[in-house]
This record gives structure tokens, sequence and C-alpha cells, in this order.
């Protein structure tokens, strides 16, 4: 259970707008533009919350620091606990350590590395437990009860979700004619704090929420079913086994529809935000964006509001997502083919690729391969090119040329 105040508000549209109040001119106030690249990507008319430009890099820190400012004296000398997989980690540790008050993280084995260093350097004290979110909460609360801490929940605490739902605010000043907003869902706390805010300056206004396909917490518990979630998703910050009491109560009766993601969408919406906005996501962050692409045909006709709601990934795994995503477009290529074990033969498979615009980027030799005669050997040659025409037209070219290459 959370650890709230008994005074904590119910979470009403004068509670965020308190929250607003509160939290101006300590946080970033992130642009909401339209997107014309996005717009023209999925045929949609699209605007985007940027929250990936807070300081921390994501949308936590509206709830973090609303639930901070509410400790009174003797809570703050005790210090804070939460358990995060990231975000909500490098939050409370950035404005903990503003407020002079003591914050220890309990992070689950396999949060990004990027997240665990960057919460660590804004001087909180780390702590590594546990497989899951779930995992990694139930050692936070045996820490509180043994340190006399105040936990901080990432999204089942009254506080934290009338900060998240200073956002909903912000999106609808900016553009107050939005149809729909479309909002990520993990432990629920950023669609409960923005459903509330919205549904109240705008009552006609669709709420849309998005959770990965491995872990439907929500949607399973609105249909009454047993989430079976598990498995490793690029959407981690969503990756809850089970949605927040509180955020569950207040948002299931102002959500009008759920989307559910797979892993290929996440990775599409990251490498489009990249190529297309010049900015970067994380799988979480990225959700809204792979909803429209998956589901196009829901958001015809309508002026939606999606928020990138964090950009903390591993650098490492973005560049694996950029370029699996030229994998998937056809401009990286592994060609396959049989050749004579000879001199000369690498170089004139070379000119053929070379002569019709591809890029060779890595050439491999099986020699010991059965699929080829005693004396050949099969190639793998990894090239670069425009698209998946392009390709076709090398691999003609080889074909036309005696080497009958496939692709892999």
């Amino acid at each position: 259970m959370p650890d709230s105040r008994p005074s904590s508000p119910p979470v009403t549209i004068d509670a965020i707008r308190d929250a607003a109040a509160r939290l101006a001119g300590r946080i970033e106030r992130t642009p909401m533009r339209h997107s014309r690249a996005l717009s023209k990507a999925t045929g949609l008319d699209v605007w985007v919350k940027y929250e990936n430009q807070q300081l921390t890099g994501a949308f936590k820190e509206r709830g973090a620091l609303n639930r901070l400012l509410q400790l009174n004296e003797s809570e703050k000398k005790r210090g804070v606990i939460c358990a995060s997989a990231g975000n909500h980690a490098q939050a409370l540790a950035q404005h903990a350590r503003a407020l002079g008050i003591p914050a220890t993280i309990v992070m689950p084995r396999g949060t990004p590395n990027v997240k665990v260093e960057q919460t660590r350097a804004r001087g909180a004290a780390i702590v590594i437990e546990g497989d899951t979110f779930d995992d990694a909460y139930a050692h936070a609360i045996k820490l509180r009860d043994a340190q006399n801490l105040v936990l901080v929940h990432p999204f089942d605490d009254a506080w934290v979700i009338a900060g998240q739902g200073t956002a909903a605010l912000e999106m609808l000043e900016d553009a107050p004619d939005l149809d729909v907003l479309v909002i990520p869902i993990g432990g629920g706390g950023l669609i409960a704090g923005m459903a509330v805010a919205a549904k109240a300056v705008k009552p006609g206004i669709r709420i849309v929420g998005v959770e990965a396909e491995m872990y439907p917490s929500f949607a399973s518990r609105s249909n009454g079913e047993q989430c079976k979630a598990s498995g490793q998703t690029i959407a981690e910050g969503i990756a809850v086994k089970a949605v927040g009491e509180l955020p569950f109560e207040i948002a299931r009766p102002l959500i009008d529809e759920i989307v559910l993601i797979g892993e290929p969408m996440f990775e599409q919406a990251i490498a489009l935000y990249v190529t297309a906005e010049k900015t970067i996501a994380e799988g979480a962050g990225a959700a809204t964006l792979a909803a429209l692409l998956a589901a196009p045909e829901k958001f015809q006709g309508q002026k939606v509001g999606i928020i990138l709601s964090g950009g903390n990934i591993d650098t490492r795994l973005l560049a694996s997502v950029l370029e699996r995503s030229l994998v998937r477009e056809g401009r990286i290529a592994v060609l396959r083919f049989i050749g004579d074990d000879r001199p000369g033969i690498l170089a004139t498979v070379s000119r053929i690729i070379g002569d019709h615009g591809g890029n060779i980027l890595q050439v491999e030799h099986h020699r010991m391969t059965l699929a080829a005669p005693i004396k050949g050997v099969e190639f793998d040659i990894e090239i670069e090119t425009r698209d998946a025409q392009h390709t076709g037209e090398i691999v003609a070219a080889l074909t036309d040329a005696g080497y009958e290459a496939r692709c892999l």
C-alpha cells in the first residue's frame, strides 16, 4: 500500500491546478508543438508534448516534486525512499537534493545503465534489488520500515497523480482544440492525472491509453482478467505487472480505449522520433507514437495530442534500434551467395555492388559450410543501400553476373 499522508487530497481539477501553481518555475514548461513530420508519417494531425526536455528527461518530475513539497520538517529529516526503473528515481533524487532531503532509490536489475548512473549522479543512495518493479518495491517497503523513511510511490499516490496531471493542463492550454489525448500506462499515475485534468477542461475529449502487449495490466484488470505480464520489453518504463489501486480507480471511468503495442512498433516509433523529429525517446516515451503507427484508423480526422513522456534510453540500445530500423527498411541487408574459392572473386563482386551504388559494410567467408562445394566458399556481404528496391537491384545485378545472391 502507498505511504501517503492522511491529509492527501482527492485528485480533482482543483488539486491539479494547485499542483501547477506549486510547480511553476521549479520544472520546465515543456514545448507542445504540431509535428508536420509525424503528421506526414502517420497521415494524422499530430501534436507532441516534449516531456523529454525536463531536466531529468521525463515527466516524472511533476509528481515527485509535488509530493516532496508536501513533506513536513520531520519527514524531510527522515528522508525518502522509492522503487523505480529509472525516471521516477531520477526525478526524486534531483528534487530531493535541491530541497536538502536524503533519498534512497531501489532499482530492479536490468534497469538501463544510463538511468542508474544518472540517478546516482544526483546524490541518491542506490540499491539494486529484484528482477521486476514489484520485487524492487517489496524491498523498498522493507527498507522504509527498517529505517523509518517516507515512501514516495511512483504512481499510487494522490499528490504524485495530481502533479502528473499538470501535463494535460499545459497541453490543452497550448492546443485547446485537441480531440484526443494518447497517454502511456504503466502504473497508471500519468493517465489518471491527465485524464482528470483533460476531462474537466474539455469533457468531450477522448482519452486513449497505451500499454505494452507484454504488460497489459490496466486492460486485463478492466476486463476482469488476471494479468499475464512477463518478458523483456524495450518499454521498461511501463512494464508494470499490477496497475496502482488509486490510479485504476480514478482512470478507469475516464479512459475511452486502450491500445496494446508489440515490440516492433516501439522500435519504429523510437527511430521515427530520431529521424523525423530529431529528438530522443525511450521505449515507454515512444509508446503514444507507436499507437498512432499501429492503429492510425482510430485517430483519423482528429487532432491528436501525444506525450513523449521520457527520453532516457541507453545509448547502445538506441544504436541497436536505429540499426535494426535500417534493416527493417531494407537500407542494410546481408547478401549470401556461393562462389569459387579463387583470387579476384571479391574484387568482381565489390565492383558490381559499387557500380550500382551500394556500400559494403562487412564481408564474411564460410569455407567449412557444407552448402558450398569443396572448391567453393559461401560469402555473406553486408551492404548499405537507399532502400529495399535498391537492394533488389543489386541482387539482380549479381545474379545476372552469375552470382546467385539472396537476402538473409
